[in-house]
C-alpha cells in the first residue's frame, strides 16, 4: 500500500510497498490495548472507512489500481504470517496478523462493490456468512432442530431435557451435523468437489483423505497397487509414501501440516542454535 494517503488516522503498514518496513517500526505504531468497554464493531466500521477512502477518488493510486487477481499473492503471504504469529504463541503479532488478514476481506469486498453486474458489499459477505453460520448450527439457533433431517417436537410432558437429548452433544456429533447440512445445502455432484487445487499439496492431500474416509466406497481409491510402486518412478514411489503418511495421520488424528511445521521448526531451533551458541 502506498506510504501517503489520506485517510483519516494512520493504517498499519502490510503486504504491498510497504511490507519492508520492520516489524518493529510497524508495532510501535500498535501499542494501544483494546478498551474491554469498546463498542464492539466501531472498529470494523473505521476500518471500513479507511479502506473506503483508500480505494475512492482522491485516495491511494497503489489501492485504487488492485484487483483481486492481484491481491491473491498478498491473501497468501498474510495466511502464512497468521498461521506463524498463531504457532509462535505472541498474542500481539497474532493480533496484528489477524488484522492484516482483515484487510484483505475488506479490500477485495471493496473491490467487488465495483463490479459493473455482479456487485456485493462487505456487508453482504458478512450477512452470508451470518446465514451460513446459523444454518449449520441449528442445535445452536433453532433448538428444535437436530439435524438436516429430523426435528423434534416441543416437550409436553414437562421434562426439559428431552429435546436437548436429542442434540449434537459432542464435538465429533457437531462435525458429522455440519457435514449433513453441508452436503445438503451445497448439493455437491462430486465427493472430491469443493477442494482447492490452489493450496499446497499437503493440505489438500489431507482433505482428499478426510473427505474419501468418510464413505467405505471411495477407500480403496487411496490404495496404490503393490506392482505401480514396485514398477513406478522415484518420484511415483515417494509420492505414495507420502499419501500413505498422510492416511496415517487421519487415521490417529493428527494434523500433517501441523506436524511437518513443527518438526520445521525443531529443525530450524537446532540450526540456530548452532548459528548462536
Amino acid at each position: 500500500m502506498s506510504t501517503q494517503h489520506n485517510s483519516p488516522g494512520p493504517l498499519p503498514p502490510t503486504s504491498g510497498p510497504e511490507s519492508n518496513v520492520p516489524r518493529s517500526a510497524r508495532e510501535s505504531a500498535q501499542t494501544t490495548e483494546p478498551s474491554p468497554s469498546a463498542e464492539r464493531g466501531t472498529g470494523v466500521a473505521d476500518v471500513i472507512e479507511v479502506m473506503d477512502r483508500l480505494r475512492s477518488q482522491g485516495g491511494c493510486p497503489w489501492d485504487r489500481e488492485q484487483t483481486h487477481e492481484s491481491l491473491v499473492r498478498y491473501l497468501l503471504e498474510e495466511t502464512y504470517e497468521l498461521v506463524d504469529a498463531i504457532e509462535s504463541g505472541d498474542r500481539n503479532h497474532m493480533r496484528e496478523e489477524l488484522g492484516d488478514v482483515l484487510l484483505q476481506v475488506l479490500f477485495h469486498a471493496r473491490i467487488a462493490e465495483e463490479h459493473p453486474q455482479q456487485p456485493f458489499s462487505i456487508d453482504d459477505v458478512a450477512q452470508g456468512l451470518a446465514d451460513k453460520l446459523r444454518f449449520r448450527h441449528p442445535h445452536v439457533f433453532a433448538p428444535s432442530t437436530t439435524s438436516a433431517h429430523e426435528t423434534v417436537s416441543p416437550d409436553t410432558t414437562g421434562n426439559a431435557d428431552t429435546a436437548a437429548d436429542a442434540r449434537p452433544r459432542t464435538a465429533e456429533d457437531v462435525r458429522s451435523a455440519w457435514e449433513e447440512l453441508k452436503q445438503q445445502e451445497k448439493q455437491r455432484s462430486s465427493v472430491l468437489e469443493g477442494i482447492s487445487h490452489a493450496q499446497g499439496a499437503l493440505s489438500r492431500a489431507q482433505k482428499v483423505v478426510g473427505r474419501l474416509s468418510r464413505d467405505e466406497q471411495f477407500v480403496t481409491a487411496l490404495e496404490v497397487p503393490g506392482q505401480k510402486v514396485d514398477n513406478g518412478s522415484d518420484a511415483e514411489v515417494i509420492g505414495s509414501q507420502l499419501l500413505d503418511i498422510v492416511r496415517s495421520a487421519h487415521t490417529v488424528g493428527v494434523d500433517a501440516e501441523s506436524a511437518l511445521r513443527a518438526a520445521i521448526r525443531a529443525v530450524e531451533a537446532r540450526v540456530q542454535s548452532v548459528e548462536q551458541p
